[in-house]
């Protein structure tokens, strides 16, 4: 698996993911609807055209789970016992239908785990950019990671 091991995992280690993705209006439509989510900002085209974007925002949680996706390869598949947690996730710039996004991530933290010795702890720091170099979303994620 092309995931990393908690050994592996140097705070200060950055990576930045291959892979990107521009985002179709088809994405917004089908996380807005599978999450239930009513939001006129994201659905109606009229509205969301007389805000002060002048057009469709994507959800948010698209781009959240867009950015955790990206970055899975590279650093938790196969090697992921528990993602423990999420914090301070920021959304400090709108993200549009047509916008092409990539990720990056920094190990920020590390730590045995003290209940799972064949386990370590590590918090990640993902961001997700817009082909502006904007920052689109942000956050911490802990996880528990296998040890080689």
């Amino acid at each position: 698996m092309p995931g990393l091991n908690y050994e592996q995992c140097n705070v200060g280690h950055h990576i930045v993911h291959s892979l990107r993705r521009t985002v179709t209006e088809t994405d917004n439509l089908l996380i807005t609807a599978l999450t239930h989510n009513p939001q006129p900002l994201h659905l109606d085209a009229e509205y969301a055209g007389k805000t002060e974007f002048g057009r469709i925002v994507v959800n948010g949680i698209f781009t959240f789970g867009l950015m955790v996706g990206l970055s899975v390869g590279d650093t938790t598949m196969g090697t992921l016992v528990a993602n423990l947690g999420y914090d301070a996730v920021v959304m400090p710039h709108p993200v549009f239908v047509g916008d092409t996004l990539r990720a990056e991530t920094w190990v920020i933290e590390k730590r045995e785990s003290k209940s799972r010795p064949a386990a370590g702890i590590v918090v990640f720091e993902h961001k997700m950019f817009n082909q502006r170099e904007e920052i689109v979303c942000q956050c911490r994620r802990t996880a528990l990671m296998k040890k080689a």
